[in-house]
């Protein structure tokens, strides 16, 4: 249910950042989501600066990096893409993290399936925008590094703290949203603050507490479910179409997400172990 959320929160952020994309420039809309949900984190959370050790202080920055990235890559793509489509190629990196982590044939059937169910989601065929997919691909590398750092820095800290740095840093990393900001009108801010805490501040927040729960590995397969989200938001929201290829798919990924997470076996422990 948390990734669930979070997949919803990313990817209706997506569709109400991407009329904010032909003003103010994918890189500023990215930039100032990650400033405001910084902002939104810092002052719920007050993060502990002091007292951590340079181990801690790596895994939060490259924490921050990878959803820097992440940001700005996945809305170069659906800048560029069908969202449902974005949010497959977005998929691809978790994917990886989940195949890597198999200790069985049988535990690489899910992912297969998953994988499966993203290929028919995404209807491949028709002109290709391969600068759109270079960015879904970028975002992808950045998600499955966003998942393996998530549960480093969630084991090396008891709270949110080291998620609220996190971001903080992402923010820093991502400057484009200073001089965006005379740009911005008033009705524009409201889009730029619901994106930065549906899509960031809350999502990032699920997703970092699932896995603590779960551990990556199941969290990177239930990852799956944004190109299912994404595809019904696009249906919904701007206007795509839904054919049964696609219906068939979302059957496939939530039933490979399903089968994975009773995999797992035991119930989560509180360390982040599964």
């Amino acid at each position: 249910m948390l990734v669930l959320v979070s997949c919803l929160g990313v990817q209706t952020s997506a569709a109400l950042s991407s009329g904010l994309f032909g003003a103010l420039s994918v890189p500023a809309v990215a930039g100032l989501r990650q400033a405001t949900a910084a902002l939104v984190l810092c002052v719920l959370v007050r993060p502990r600066v002091r007292g951590r050790g340079r181990g801690e202080w790596a895994g939060i920055l490259a924490y921050g990096s990878a959803m820097a990235g992440m940001n700005v890559a996945f809305y170069g793509a659906v800048d560029r893409l069908p969202l449902g489509v974005a949010a497959a190629l977005l998929f691809l990196g978790p994917f990886a993290v989940a195949v890597s982590s198999v200790r069985t044939r049988r535990d690489a059937l899910f992912p297969l399936v998953g994988l499966v169910g993203v290929v028919l989601v995404t209807r491949p065929g028709g002109s290709v925008e391969w600068l759109g997919i270079g960015f879904g691909l970028l975002s992808a590398l950045a998600l499955a590094l966003y998942t393996v750092f998530a549960q480093r820095v969630g084991r090396a800290d008891a709270g949110l703290h080291g998620l609220g740095l996190s971001v903080a840093v992402s923010a820093v990393l991502l400057p484009f949203s200073g001089p965006a900001v005379p740009r911005v009108e008033a009705g524009q801010w409201v889009l730029v603050g619901l994106s930065g805490v549906l899509g960031v501040a809350l999502a990032f927040t699920l997703d970092f507490t699932a896995v603590r729960l779960a551990g990556a590995t199941v969290v990177a397969v239930l990852f799956a479910l944004d190109p299912v989200v994404g595809t019904l938001v696009g249906v919904i929201a701007l206007g795509e179409g839904l054919p049964p290829s696609a219906l068939a798919g979302i059957t496939l990924i939530v039933a490979s997400g399903a089968a994975v997470t009773w995999r797992a076996g035991t119930p989560p422990s509180a360390d982040g172990n599964a």
